[in-house]
């Protein structure tokens, strides 16, 4: 799916949180988002996904205005999992799951076989397909978050929006997520923390204060100086000798 964004912005009693941000992502890219705390990369998730109130700009699906598109027909086509996101603690992880599927069933079309097949594999791509009978209330941080995954995945969108999705896994599924973004037949857009998980990324967006300060492939953004300016850290670039993969060692700046 191809996503553009123009002079996309928001505020909030009225304090800029988003200003002039104007994209074009590819169909099938995983765009990445980075900049500090509080620069605006989850607000710009919130507005791709049509969930915050009175945007000023425009965003667009395939070339078509979100505004013009009903809650369920985007929902057929992209799927958000944001930082914080609660589910009835009643329910089992297979049921919670399952929800991914409300957009596609209808009562000429309730849950069937080929819904059911769909929530086994967006379980197993998460590695939970052997807890589908836990209770939501048993889980840690991290196998909730993959639950969210498993659902977002179990809408078959043709955009995933993530934020900060890495956050509470330990290190395997970290890196089984990251290689499943990359690996999905979808446009993926997701804001992370870790530089050094953002350049696995096909391009990225850094951004400060609310605006896009720079968009381009990683090595071309992530220089030393700007990381200086945007991030207030040293980065040493280091070369993994197993893959000739660039990573950055980070010290901190005097303020």
């Amino acid at each position: 799916m191809k996503v553009s964004t123009t002079d996309l912005g928001w505020a909030s009693a009225g304090r800029p949180i988003v200003e002039g941000v104007t994209l074009d992502i590819r169909p099938g890219e995983t765009f990445g988002l980075v900049g500090p705390n509080g620069s605006g990369k989850s607000t710009l998730l919130r507005l791709i996904a049509g969930l915050l109130p009175h945007p000023r700009g425009e965003v667009r699906l395939d070339d078509v205005p979100l505004a013009r598109q009903s809650r369920r027909e985007v929902a057929r086509k992209l799927a958000f999992v944001e930082q914080q996101a609660e589910t009835d603690a009643a329910l089992t992880v297979r049921d919670a799951v399952e929800l991914g599927r409300t957009p596609w069933l209808s009562a000429l079309h309730p849950f069937g076989p080929r819904d059911g097949a769909i929530v086994d594999r967006a379980l197993t791509a998460v590695g939970m397909a052997q807890m589908g009978a836990a209770l939501w209330s048993t889980l840690s941080g991290g196998e909730r978050q993959r639950v969210h995954i498993a659902r977002a995945l179990a809408q078959e969108p043709r955009l995933l929006l993530l934020d900060e999705p890495t956050n509470h896994l330990d290190i395997h599924h970290q890196l089984s997520l990251l290689r499943l973004m990359t690996r999905l037949p979808v446009t993926v857009i997701v804001a992370l923390h870790d530089l050094n998980q953002a350049i696995g990324c096909d391009r990225l967006g850094v951004m400060a204060g609310g605006r896009m300060i720079a968009c381009g492939p990683p090595r071309q953004v992530l220089t030393p100086e700007r990381l200086a300016r945007i991030f207030r850290v040293g980065a040493t670039v280091l070369t993994d000798p197993a893959d000739n993969t660039n990573l950055f060692r980070f010290h901190c700046l005097e303020d």
